[in-house]
């Protein structure tokens, strides 16, 4: 009996459990795509550093990763490389690439943002000196060195004109400071800065809830802005203090609602609404913020 064409599935991350892209994995087979807008974008190519297969979609060259692996299906990676395709060892090239040109805006639209995103990553890449521009609380904070300064003491002008930082952080370095001598400077007073700021939201929302946070703890982590564990300690990202408050509140607010529905149902998310009416918003910005690269 000859077997069917194999359609493709879909294996999704929640969103608030990345803190940095995910790949993403879609199926071939689903809803319509959204409409080709009138006037096509310029031909452009997209290609995997272990591409090995190579397609023309839409007016566009896609070199991909091609896969087989013990599966059922046709699955399709996006990540910060390029596309991936996940096939069942069964499955002909013929039927590979009916499934791609089926998920062609699919796959270009999520290529495109690949491509975005690692645009604004390296616009974001922090040089380490006086003037250095560091985000905080959703503002900009200007970098002093000034040797007369005693660790890292941010001033605000209150009179700055539009489109001016207000804020200068004057780190105790001299102008011969190191980069990473700087670099570890600001990130400490962040961090104590996060420890603070956390702390206040963190006592502010419990008390909305009616829970008890048992301990705060800073994370590095690399995937997660924040975790909770049914004993009542929460763990928080400490760069999401490059964030404006409400991205903020929201990562509090969903990791101490954890502490009274320990899942993502409905029941979830209706604690999470019942103080962030408005959290859905907030929750699409924190998935397309970018964070300054440090290194």
């Amino acid at each position: 009996m000859p077997r069917r064409a194999a359609t493709a599935s879909a294996q999704q991350l929640s969103l608030f459990d990345a803190a940095v892209p995910v790949a993403d994995d879609e199926p071939a087979a689903g809803p319509p795509a959204p409409a080709v807008a009138a006037t096509p974008p310029p031909s452009a190519s997209f290609r995997h550093p272990q591409s090995d297969r190579e397609i023309r979609l839409r007016e566009h060259v896609v070199g991909y990763a091609l896969k087989r692996a013990r599966r059922r299906t046709i699955g399709f990676i996006v990540g910060s490389e390029g596309l991936s395709v996940n096939a069942p060892r069964w499955v002909g090239l013929a039927d590979i690439e009916a499934a791609l040109h089926e998920k062609a805006d699919w796959i270009l639209r999520k290529l495109r943002e690949q491509r975005e995103r690692a645009q604004r990553r390296l616009e974001a890449r922090i040089d380490w000196r006086d003037g250095a521009a560091v985000p905080f609380l959703g503002e900009t904070v200007i970098v002093v060195l000034d040797p007369r300064a005693t660790g890292a003491v941010l001033n605000s002008d209150a009179q700055a004109l539009p489109g001016v930082p207000r804020l200068t952080l004057h780190v105790g370095l001299p102008h011969t400071a190191a980069p990473e001598q700087i670099r570890d400077a600001v990130q400490s007073w962040l961090q104590r800065q996060a420890r603070r700021v956390f702390q206040e939201r963190v006592e502010h929302f419990a008390a909305k809830l009616g829970v008890r946070c048992t301990r705060l703890a800073l994370s590095s982590a690399q995937t997660r802005w924040g975790s909770a564990s049914a004993d009542g300690a929460i763990r928080l990202n400490w760069r999401l203090v490059h964030f404006a408050l409400p991205s903020i509140d929201y990562v509090v607010t969903h990791e101490l609602a954890h502490l009274r529905e320990m899942n993502h149902s409905p029941r979830f998310w209706d604690v999470v609404r019942s103080v962030l009416p408005d959290y859905e918003q907030v929750r699409g910005q924190l998935k397309d913020d970018v964070l300054p690269v440090f290194d």
